[in-house]
């Protein structure tokens, strides 16, 4: 694991590497052919809910999003992503640690997304990031490793030791 302090991140602000999710997917992975496999193979569209070959594929899609790879070109990188805070330890004022995700709602509402669309973040400033709105849009800066991390909430493929949290604006 590569660690950096606040005066490397300071000295390298010019070199922060703005992210999008797509970036965070290995050129290659495809979970889209398993389903195109399936409907190949059994015209899916036309089964109901509880057809043993549907819980089949639940079955693999969620193993297929638990291992999801990772893109281990970015570990180590300080890099700059948004998304969507979903807190694990709070005083619903502020958060310490929480997931961060691409879109509203993962995680509480919707099954959570892969492995590789999920970020294990825990802040360096001991106060915490500020919590103004749950599921708000935020910007997190910080180093990027390529460390799996399990949570109730879902499994994590990256981890930041976020340095920034701010309003996405």
């Amino acid at each position: 694991m590569i660690v950096l302090t606040v005066s490397d991140l300071v000295a390298e602000e010019n070199g922060v590497q703005e992210l999008e999710w797509t970036e965070l997917v290995p050129e290659g992975f495809n979970p889209d052919q398993l389903l195109e496999q399936y409907q190949e193979k059994y015209n899916i569209d036309q089964l109901s809910d509880d057809d043993p070959r549907i819980q089949e594929l639940q079955t693999k899609l969620e193993e297929l999003w638990n291992t999801a790879p990772v893109n281990t070109a970015l570990n180590g990188k300080i890099v700059k992503l948004p998304g969507f805070i979903v807190p694990l330890e709070s005083d619903g004022q502020h958060t310490y640690e929480f997931l961060l995700v691409p879109y509203y709602g993962a995680c509480i509402h919707v099954p959570p997304p892969p492995a590789n669309q999920t970020i294990y973040v825990t802040m360096q400033d001991k106060k915490g990031a500020e919590i103004r709105k749950l599921f708000d849009t935020v910007w997190v800066s910080g180093v990027i490793n390529t460390e799996k991390l399990s949570t109730d909430m879902a499994d994590a493929g990256y981890t930041i030791h976020a340095t920034r949290v701010e309003p996405y604006e």
